[in-house]
């Protein structure tokens, strides 16, 4: 009959609350995280013990990695043979653990990223160095439990006869977890590790002195001691790892960059990919041919220079931009009393000692008693010999072996264990010479219990025996270290002057963020049509630059974006640009580009003016806004909640500013009653709003300039005025009306553009997508008071929501 089901009534986070943190307990503990003594992760330490019980040793044949892969499977880690494989191969990448502890016959992957043959394809066994962290485990080192399906027992933690987790490090993310710990050097351990052990009192400089720092299976340069010295004390802390290069003269008088040994973890083919990208799309000038020529002999990449090319400027730039140099984030966290723990060097070594000192003491514990139950025997054997006559005709007497154990035991007071030796002994052990051998025996016996007693009796004897043994292991396995440790982390300076390509292009910027430079032989086969567009967009500005020239691109929200012009993609006239969203990351999604702004030279004469909706403005050196980094939108001037910038005009400090309101105000001031400030300070009142007012236009001119100002209303309302229509003010007053107020439905003005040049044509646009073009040159100039004339009837095409001029072919 079947089982009668049980509905259980639980809260539903009760339950996932419960169910993830069991799940949560397993992974940090069971999966991810290495445990503090050995070093290993479960699935590791498994394979390692699955290799060594099946004698898959150094000094045996290679065997299939599938075979072993289905031993651990079907006896200790019942999970995907995926998993299993891939933790196998990576004990087997010489660019990934600094001493490998398996060795592999075919392809397990490269340091291109390859992935490796299938386990059916590649054989492995045990390297030499990994039988030190399994030795001695089958003399009661460490504590065993029975595997998932209790046919048999692993063991919780390998003896570790070398502290295994410094020497290879360890990378993982678990539930809440992670961890990064570097690898070192073998022999600067191992002298760290006897250091703090024979003086607990030893710091963390004393370590210092020996351990130098991470020492990486692929070489490279670690820059930055302080990093270093942070991370061994907290556990967290960071380094730069850098390639090592050096600049080869070659024929011609050119120089080629040559890189030998590259950072930790580093995939090689995309690093060369990265660096000709940067050459094919003209990001720095002065690279000829990117070059990767590894072979058996070792790694190389060469970065061949152009003639003339300033080699040491174009390895600082590729050290920037590519992961010639990255940052080695320390995160030590290891399993610690069966609980996860970020924990220092200090802290990471003494959890390796307490471990040996267990290991040598259970070790020791067993070796006594296997001496005293031998000594026990042999003196049996002795006695026996010396009587025997009397031993033999007392086993012939019986009646069998049982028989005979029960006699001698009964007549000559032996033990049960020495009955057993004496009725199984061989007869040609009764010799002359098998006495002398059993006496020293017995006193070689005697001796080894009382070392095993010594060391259990003394710690100093217990580290004595561990340092001997950690010398040896030092002695035959250490080699020279392959990293190169830096005290200071040398500052990167980058003349980008140096290294780009001086050329004359055309940039533009559309009013949706789509930016582009186009050659100007591409320009030119253009024959004067209109750059590509998606539908609907259009161009804020079309100017002519050079690539060492920069892009300031202002937003409506406060923000600008510092674009050198090299940057930008290099796109032909006739295709679409691409947004600047794939430049810069972090634009807001309800921001968008209001101005683009050339800039040649960062210049302190220059200024920067804002004007925002609220009415305020502010004015700040230009060269306050030359970034160092063009990765993320930067804050050019500090809004109020719901203010909007509307205008950025670069300026000499010196102009006249006339200001316009969506209430048809007009006010009109000098700009130096806008003082410089800072580039993330607020602005000043520029102008006294009505309620419901806001600021719609603001234009720049001096007065030799002739002005004349083309407004827009939301009915559809086009007129042209002359600025000698207003009286100069101040700033923060109401100003000048432009229109004639009606007392049912008013114009709202939407534009109000200075006209530059006579030809000059407009797009309006309106709520139904009508579009309208228009020029200044048609209207004559009105007075104030004007409403000026309809261009579009607001019942039947809506109201107007959009002006822009059309960009003409000269520079913005």
């Amino acid at each position: 009959m079947a089982q009668t089901e049980r509905y259980l009534d639980l809260p539903f986070e009760e339950v996932i609350g419960d169910r993830f943190g069991r799940y949560s307990k397993y992974i940090i503990q069971e999966r991810a995280l290495p445990d503090a003594r050995d070093g290993l992760k479960p699935v590791q330490r498994r394979i390692l013990y699955a290799m060594h019980k099946d004698g898959n040793t150094a000094d045996k044949p290679f065997r299939k990695s599938a075979k072993t892969v289905g031993n651990v499977i079907g006896n200790y880690h019942p999970h995907g043979d995926s998993s299993v494989y891939e933790a196998m191969i990576r004990m087997s990448q010489d660019w990934k653990v600094r001493n490998l502890l398996v060795d592999m016959h075919g392809n397990n992957g490269s340091v291109d990223g390859d992935p490796p043959a299938a386990m059916r394809y590649t054989e492995a066994r045990l390297s030499a160095i990994a039988s030190e962290l399994l030795r001695d485990i089958d003399r009661d080192t460490v504590e065993f439990i029975p595997n998932f399906d209790d046919s048999e027992e692993e063991p919780v933690v390998l003896p570790a006869m070398f502290p295994n987790l410094l020497v290879n490090g360890s990378t993982g993310i678990s539930a809440g977890y992670a961890t990064d710990i570097p690898p070192h050097h073998l022999g600067e351990v191992i002298d760290g590790v006897i250091m703090q052990m024979e003086r607990p009192s030893t710091t963390l400089d004393d370590l210092l002195t020996v351990i130098k720092g991470p020492d990486f299976p692929t070489g490279g340069i670690v820059q930055g001691i302080d990093g270093i010295r942070q991370a061994y004390q907290t556990g967290k802390g960071k380094v730069i790892v850098r390639a090592k290069t050096e600049v080869e003269e070659v024929r011609g008088g050119r120089s080629q960059i040559v890189i030998t040994e590259i950072p930790f973890e580093v995939v090689k083919a995309n690093l060369v990919k990265k660096m000709d990208e940067l050459r094919f799309d003209k990001k720095v000038d002065g690279i000829a041919e990117v070059r990767d020529e590894t072979d058996r002999t070792g790694l190389r990449i060469v970065v061949e220079l152009k003639k003339e090319a300033d080699a040491e400027a174009i390895l600082h730039y590729l050290y920037k931009n590519t992961d010639l140099q990255v940052t080695y984030n320390f995160n030590m966290v290891a399993i610690h009393n069966k609980a996860p723990k970020l924990m220092g060097l200090q802290a990471l070594i003494q959890a390796y000692i307490d471990h040996q000192k267990l290991v040598f003491t259970r070790r020791a514990h067993y070796d006594l008693k296997k001496a005293q139950d031998r000594q026990h025997i042999v003196h049996g054997l002795i006695k026996a010999i010396s009587i025997l006559d009397e031993v033999i005709a007392t086993i012939r007497a019986s009646a069998d072996k049982k028989d005979a154990k029960h006699n001698l035991i009964e007549q000559f007071a032996f033990t049960e264990e020495q009955a057993e030796a004496i009725v199984t002994l061989q007869l040609y052990r009764l010799t002359n010479t098998d006495i002398t051998t059993l006496e020293e025996e017995a006193a070689e016996l005697e001796r080894r219990i009382h070392e095993l007693e010594a060391i259990l009796a003394s710690e100093k004897k217990l580290i004595s025996v561990i340092k001997k043994s950690l010398l040896a292991i030092k002695k035959k396995y250490a080699d020279s270290r392959r990293t190169v440790i830096k005290e200071e982390v040398e500052e990167l300076k980058i003349n980008m002057e140096v290294l780009i390509a001086s050329e004359d292009v055309v940039v533009t910027v559309t009013k949706e963020g789509y930016v582009k430079r186009t050659s100007i032989r591409s320009y030119t086969a253009s024959s004067g049509e209109a750059p590509g567009m998606k539908e609907g967009d259009y161009l804020l500005g079309r100017y002519d630059m050079n690539t060492t020239d920069t892009l300031l691109l202002f937003t409506k929200l406060g923000n600008y974006l510092y674009v050198p012009v090299h940057q930008l993609p290099d796109i032909r006239w006739k295709d679409n640009a691409q947004h600047v969203a794939n430049l810069v990351s972090g634009i807001e999604r309800d921001d968008e580009i209001i101005e683009a702004i050339p800039i040649q030279q960062f210049t302190e004469e220059q200024s920067l003016l804002f004007i925002t909706k609220d009415g305020m403005a502010k004015r700040s050196q230009l060269s306050l806004y030359q970034a160092q980094r063009f990765s993320k939108p930067l804050m050019a001037l500090k809004l109020k909640a719901n203010d909007e910038v509307v205008a950025v005009h670069k300026t000499d400090g010196h102009q006249e500013l006339f200001l316009a309101t969506k209430f048809g105000y007009g006010l009109w001031f000098r700009e130096e009653e806008v003082n410089l400030v800072g580039q993330r300070a607020a602005g000043v009142k520029a102008i006294n709003l009505k309620d419901g007012d806001q600021l719609v236009d603001a234009s720049t001119f001096t007065l030799d300039d002739k002005v004349e100002l083309l407004v827009v209303t939301h009915r559809g309302a086009v007129k042209k005025m002359a600025i000698t229509e207003f009286d100069k003010s101040s700033r923060a007053k109401r100003g000048l009306v432009m229109l004639r107020e009606l007392k049912s439905n008013p114009h709202r003005v939407i534009a109000c553009r200075r006209v530059v040049q006579s030809d000059e044509r407009y797009t309006v646009l309106t709520s139904k997508g009508t579009t309208v073009d228009i020029q200044p040159k048609d209207y004559r100039n009105s007075d104030r008071y004007n409403n000026g004339s309809f261009v579009i009837d607001q019942a039947t095409d809506g109201e107007v929501v959009d002006v822009w001029r059309h960009v003409q072919a000269g520079t913005e």
